[in-house]
């Protein structure tokens, strides 16, 4: 009974005390904004010491320009409202999708398309699991490669012409919030535009990009459109990581832990 009693007047307490609070409007506001500040604090902190969290994984780099005007036509369309780029590490998904994602594979997306939220499947590890072919008859016609799709047409990305000359302002954008893009890089930008897709004039595209796909993405090599960039940007996603060595570092490190 002592015990009832003891806790009855502990409630009544902390009952004046909360009723106390909401009455005095100043006091409300002063912790009010200690509340939201200390919440603050949690949430940006982190970020000051982010470069030291992100452990960096060989082979990744930043787009070319001609992946980053897809990433653009990517994001301008909404197609990361339907489909995330983020592989969780759980069984199902990553039997579906592939080896879960690494944050290095994202480190040079501004913005990032992680995310669990999918109305359609997940991207981030798409690259050249299907041709170049499907992706254009897909974006064309989603129901024709995929009867139960929901995706609405693209087909006027073949259509409608890239839009070469901002390539530099672009990529000098990029490189003021991180993404380290050379001054060579920035010079060549529209040259490697044109020149990924264009395998007899592509110059050193594959030089100053890694593992760049150097070819015509849409079947039409007359002409340098929207689903080029579009489709050369979906043939690259998880393919600049080699997730069996990834995979290999793993699983010894599993083993030394034992």
């Amino acid at each position: 009974m002592s015990s009832d009693k003891a806790m009855s007047s502990e409630k009544k307490d902390i009952f004046s005390g909360h009723k106390k609070l909401e009455r005095n409007i100043t006091l409300m506001a002063v912790f009010s904004f200690l509340v939201v500040t200390i919440g603050g604090i949690v949430e940006i902190a982190p970020l000051f010491w982010i470069d030291n969290t992100i452990e960096k994984v060989a082979g990744v780099r930043p787009y070319t320009p001609l992946e980053q005007a897809g990433r653009d036509i990517f994001v301008r369309e909404g197609c990361y409202t339907c489909h995330s780029q983020m592989i969780r590490p759980f069984r199902d998904e990553v039997e579906r999708y592939g080896h879960y994602s690494l944050a290095a594979e994202s480190m040079y997306d501004h913005p990032f398309q992680w995310g669990s939220k999918r109305t359609g499947p997940d991207l981030a590890r798409v690259g050249k699991r299907y041709s170049d072919e499907w992706h254009v008859q897909h974006l064309t016609d989603p129901r024709a490669v995929v009867p139960e799709s929901i995706m609405p047409p693209y087909a006027f990305l073949k259509a409608r012409d890239l839009k070469v000359g901002d390539a530099p302002a672009d990529l000098t954008a990029l490189s003021y919030v991180g993404v380290p893009y050379t001054k060579d890089q920035i010079a060549k930008a529209n040259e490697d535009l044109v020149g990924q897709a264009d395998p007899f004039n592509a110059g050193d595209v594959a030089k100053r990009y890694p593992k760049a796909q150097v070819r015509d993405f849409d079947g039409d090599p007359s002409r340098l459109t929207e689903m080029d960039a579009l489709v050369a940007y979906l043939q690259v996603l998880g393919t600049m990581v080699d997730v069996n060595a990834v995979k290999a570092q793993e699983d010894l490190a599993k083993e030394k832990g034992r």
